[in-house]
């Protein structure tokens, strides 16, 4: 969420020393394996409706809510069969020192749930991390920076954890990022997306949160932010897709 400078992580996303466990050629394969298994992930959450919860809430220095931002919202299809949201809360909106905003609206769409496709791979920067074991998942980790950017779009910057066997993202780390159209004193926490099996085959984003100090010039507003994505139901089917049987849906990774 964008909040009114950029946060830095808590460490460096880039290795100092690259890791020698892949050569150069094994990493292109999986990066050319995987993006493209996100780009058929795409297409097939396309198919699906699923409730979306998104609660952003400003804390006061005891750590107690001050005010709330909170809208639940079902992603579902039309008589027409076109995708679309339907508001079924939105209490009034009672944050003091921050306000969403169209950046927000942005990353919430396409920043925090990233995908990285075969098709939006030029636009990023791509390093292999190492290897890495999230819960009971095998996975490689890859830094993910833009390369340049367009004003007016947004971007990840992070590291994104790639599942070893079924080549998905099941896990993001970082922050949305862009060229803004206007001065002023710009913030975006950090946040971390969840994904959970869906179907046996596709890993869905679950959850994104994120528990962060913004601090602006007129002091520091701690913040909490959590999105639910809830309730996936396949509203039809691409023959096309296919991802090999999966014996028991695989756990999401646990939480730090």
């Amino acid at each position: 969420m964008r909040w009114v400078a950029v946060l830095c992580f808590a460490g460096p996303l880039i290795a100092a020393d690259p890791p020698s466990d892949l050569s150069p050629q094994q990493v292109d394969e999986i990066i050319q394996k995987f993006t493209a298994k996100e780009a058929a992930f795409a297409r097939a959450r396309e198919n699906y409706t699923y409730r979306q919860t998104v609660r952003v809430q400003e804390m006061d220095e005891n750590g107690n809510p001050r005010g709330k931002h909170e809208i639940v919202s079902d992603i579902i299809f039309n008589a027409e069969g076109k995708r679309t949201e339907r508001v079924v809360r939105a209490p009034m909106d009672t944050l003091e020192r921050i306000q969403i905003t169209q950046q927000d609206e942005q990353d919430l769409r396409a920043v925090q749930p990233f995908v990285l496709t075969t098709k939006d791979i030029n636009r990023y920067y791509v390093r292999y991390l190492g290897r890495e074991r999230l819960d009971e998942i095998d996975c490689y980790a890859f830094a993910v920076k833009p390369k340049q950017m367009t004003p007016g779009e947004r971007y990840f910057e992070g590291i994104a954890w790639v599942d070893d066997k079924d080549m998905q993202i099941v896990k993001t780390y970082g922050r949305g990022v862009g060229i803004e159209k206007s001065k002023g004193n710009h913030m975006y926490a950090k946040f971390e997306t969840y994904r959970q099996q869906i179907d046996g085959k596709y890993w869905f984003p679950v959850y994104t949160s994120a528990n962060d100090t913004l601090n602006f010039a007129s002091g520091p507003v701690p913040i909490k932010m959590l999105v639910k994505y809830e309730d996936y139901k396949q509203f039809k089917s691409e023959s096309t897709i296919t991802f090999g049987d999966v014996a028991e849906p695989a756990k999401p990774p646990k939480k730090p």
